[in-house]
Formats: structure tokens, C-alpha cells, sequence
């Protein structure tokens, strides 16, 4: 693997795996077909029967759901919470220029969103319910990756503005500070796991120590019904698209089986 440079990036690794349950109540009459009733709403709204309506995502579960470095590819290592909380790259922040785009304002809002979303790791929103992040560096490259519950409507309304992000942010300039950077955003490919995915890498092209830098980040959302994970991994001058894709195998499976009300394996095992 080749060693990133010295300055370390911000790599958001929002591994939203959070897969909300439905309850349901049986009565002493007729509690098969109240369960029965459920799974069925289920499915219609999320598309596909990810997991059996049991429960809700808790926070212990949303804990459970998080990869391991024995998840990825590589020589990832777990770092400590309180360092993951400092994680914040000053390559990713500025002003979006408004010129830089046809339909101005419209655009560079979203473009502006997306920025934003990579700093504060609220790339799909604030989530509703339970949540998680761990956080994984090797050499100087970082990868953060979250579990979170939202709404029923958050996740894939937010799935479907990332998706549109490689036409109308292709390339746009970034001001802060009177420096500029160049953005640009690409559409990448992920396993086909979960009810929905957004693949992304965004490059930019600016300045860190008074050097030229180049910040590559690969991001992946998936939904898995009303929840969902989020990774962003990356570095100067680099990329992690194979980490990224095996997290996101190996975390949608964690994610199914704890809402499904199973044990994870210890260990990872090959997803087809």
C-alpha cells in the first residue's frame, strides 16, 4: 500500500446501519395476522424485507452494527472516540461560488450541502434515532463510518439529492479564507446490498501548510429501511474505494442481522 503524505484528512465514515423495526402487538385473537399485517407494511415501504419487524434500532444495537477493523481491507486500525470528534479536514470547508454554476443559487446550495454534510458527519441529516460511529486510520488515510436511525422518509429522500450531486456539482470552485480549491464529484459503484445506495468520490484540489493538496474522499450511503450507513474514506494525494466497497458489504450484513435480531459473526465471512 503506498504511504499517504504527512497531513492527515478528514474522512467521514458515517456508517448509518440502523435498521428501525416495527412492533407489533399480538393480540389473543388474531395475532398472526396483526404480525403478518406488519411485515407487509414493511415491505411496502421500504422495498425489499431487509429485516423480520421486531424492534426498533437501539442504541446497543446500533453499537453491535458497527464494523471492525477485521471488516475492511488493509491495515485499518480503531482509533479512540474522542479522537474521531477531532476529525474535521479544512480542505472541505469554504464557500461554494455561486458563478460557477448555470442555474446559480439552486446548485450551489446543494453543492454548499454537501460540504457542509462532510464536516459535521450529517451527510443524510440529523439523525432521528439511535446512532454510531467508529473511526479507522492507516497511515494518514482515515475512514469514519456511522449507523443511524431517521425518519421514514429522511434516508432515501436523501439518497436520491446524493445521486444527482455528480451532474449538478460536476465541478465547482470552494473560497475560504481568500483561497481557492477546485471541487470535483464523480459517481462511483457499490455491491448491490440494502434497499437503496449512493456512491460517491469527491476530489479537491487546494491548498494545506501552504502547500498544494489533493483530498480524495470516496463516500457510500446505503438504506436499509428506515435506517442507514454511511462511510467516507480517504486521503491526501490517494483513495479507498476497496475499503469503502468492503465495508459496505460486510456493514449492511451487520446491519441485517442485528435487526433481525441475530448475533453479527466474529469474524467476516465472503457476501456474494
Amino acid at each position: 500500500m503506498t504511504r499517504r503524505p504527512s497531513r492527515s484528512v478528514r474522512v467521514l465514515c458515517s456508517a448509518l446501519a440502523a435498521g428501525a423495526l416495527l412492533t407489533t402487538a399480538a393480540c389473543s385473537d388474531g395475532g398472526d395476522d396483526v404480525s403478518q399485517a406488519a411485515a407487509v407494511a414493511r415491505q411496502t415501504s421500504t422495498g425489499s424485507p431487509s429485516a423480520s419487524p421486531t424492534a426498533s434500532l437501539t442504541e446497543s444495537g446500533a453499537q453491535t452494527a458497527l464494523i471492525t477493523a477485521a471488516d475492511i481491507e488493509d491495515d485499518w486500525t480503531q482509533v479512540k472516540d474522542s479522537e474521531v470528534a477531532n476529525w474535521h479536514d479544512t480542505l472541505i470547508i469554504g464557500t461554494v461560488d455561486v458563478d460557477d454554476f448555470l442555474t446559480g443559487k439552486t446548485d450551489a446550495a446543494d453543492c454548499q450541502r454537501l460540504l457542509d454534510g462532510l464536516y459535521t458527519d450529517q451527510l443524510l441529516g440529523k439523525p432521528a434515532g439511535a446512532s454510531a460511529l467508529r473511526g479507522f486510520q492507516q497511515d494518514q488515510s482515515r475512514l469514519l463510518y456511522q449507523v443511524a436511525a431517521y425518519e421514514r422518509t429522511d434516508p432515501q429522500e436523501s439518497l436520491a439529492w446524493l445521486k444527482t450531486l455528480p451532474q449538478e456539482c460536476d465541478e465547482f470552485t470552494v473560497t475560504n479564507n481568500g483561497q481557492e480549491s477546485t471541487v470535483q464529484v464523480i459517481e462511483t459503484s457499490l455491491p448491490d446490498v440494502g434497499d437503496d445506495r449512493a456512491g460517491l468520490r469527491i476530489t479537491v484540489q487546494g491548498t494545506a501548510d501552504g502547500e498544494p493538496a489533493t483530498l480524495t474522499e470516496d463516500i457510500a450511503a446505503v438504506r436499509v429501511g428506515m435506517d442507514a450507513i454511511t462511510v467516507t474514506a480517504g486521503g491526501l494525494d490517494g483513495d479507498e474505494h476497496d475499503s469503502v466497497e468492503q465495508a459496505v458489504k460486510l456493514g449492511t450484513q451487520r446491519l441485517n442481522d442485528v435487526l433481525a435480531g441475530k448475533s453479527p459473526a466474529s469474524t467476516p465471512s465472503e457476501i456474494e
